[in-house]
């Protein structure tokens, strides 16, 4: 098939607010040794990418200023090497940017490929929150079936993510969220409790429905959390960082951590060498993959919106009234 020279992307003219996101005119990219070209069908929408739109999180060196850490679509153009894929396959993949646009190029090792029994475009909502929450929860702290997880922002795509995933696992979940209608569908999705923060204390909560305290924390808020998650866990309890809304820069007194034996750690995804972020695909696409094709795992999205109207996407995310994931489509 005869490929355009020039596509669509959304660039962010300047650090700011939404509405610098707009729609501009750049060459087509094109695959080098393993990597595939993807003609996009949808783009996920990310923290990460609110945070790069704001100037906090520049792009590595070397990788696109265009955003989008995550895309579905068919494989068009295949550079050298490229051994795992066709042009024609249907595949999801992580990208460390450029995903707000028409076509996309992922090395080969981060593609999977879309699962048959959703939407292609949903597809696009599966590999950083899936990537993420594996490594963090299932790698890094080391989840285990019959534990107890206490998941922060359970509404947000990380947040559906996790209480599928772990509790398909044998897991029972937690999640702390800010309406009686995310707490609804929290549990609708395999939750134990969710605990709508603005009414209950997660902390005690948490401890009077475990009798001890929980195993692992999945924490994305940071500020004065930070000591909360300390007093909600149990002795041994992991605790992983992987964002900070309300802050990095805390007080707090370590001697629970301590007498607890607690363990601190987090990560970012979009740094991580390559033969990282290959290793923990191979993670999902063997332990998660199954669970979405036997029905026990799905992406939700709260909303689609074109690729140019990709303000509006972000202005929804700041907004925090989402429930799941939201996506570009093209």
């Amino acid at each position: 098939m005869s490929l355009p020279t020039s596509q669509t992307s959304v660039e962010i003219t300047e650090p700011g607010s939404p509405d610098v996101l707009k729609p501009t005119t750049r060459s087509l990219p094109q695959p080098e040794e393993n990597e595939v070209l993807i003609a996009v069908a949808a783009a996920g929408i990310n923290r990460p990418d609110v945070f790069q739109r704001l100037g906090f999180y520049p792009p590595p060196p070397g990788v696109t200023d265009i955003p989008g850490l995550e895309v579905s679509g068919t494989v068009v153009a295949l550079g050298s090497g490229v051994t795992q894929w066709s042009v024609g396959d249907s595949v999801c993949a992580l990208l460390a940017g450029g995903g707000y646009a028409e076509y996309a190029v992922a090395d080969q090792s981060l593609c999977l490929p879309a699962p048959e029994n959703i939407p292609l475009a949903h597809a696009a909502a599966l590999p950083e929150t899936c990537f993420t929450v594996w490594h963090n929860l299932f790698e890094r702290a080391d989840l285990q079936a019959g534990e107890w997880l206490l998941v922060h922002g359970g509404a947000s795509g990380i947040g559906t993510t996790a209480i599928q995933m772990a509790s398909a696992m044998g897991v029972n979940v937690i999640v702390t969220v800010g309406s009686d209608e995310k707490c609804a569908i929290c549990e609708e999705l395999g939750a134990v409790k969710a605990i709508n923060y603005h009414k209950q204390d997660f902390v005690a909560v948490s401890q009077e429905l475990t009798g001890r305290g929980v195993d692992v924390v999945l924490d994305m808020v940071g500020g004065d959390y930070v000591q909360k998650n300390f007093a909600a866990c149990g002795p041994r309890a992991r605790i992983v960082n992987i964002a900070f809304l309300r802050g990095s820069k805390v007080e707090v007194d370590l001697l629970p951590v301590m007498l607890k034996q607690l363990v601190l750690t987090g990560s970012t995804l979009r740094a991580q060498p390559l033969e990282n972020k290959a290793r923990i695909a191979a993670g999902v696409r063997d332990q998660i993959w199954p669970l979405i094709a036997s029905g026990q795992f799905k992406p939700i999205i709260h909303s689609s919106f074109p690729l140019a109207d990709a303000g509006k996407g972000h202005s929804l995310m700041e907004s925090n009234q989402h429930i799941g994931k939201i996506i570009l489509e093209n």
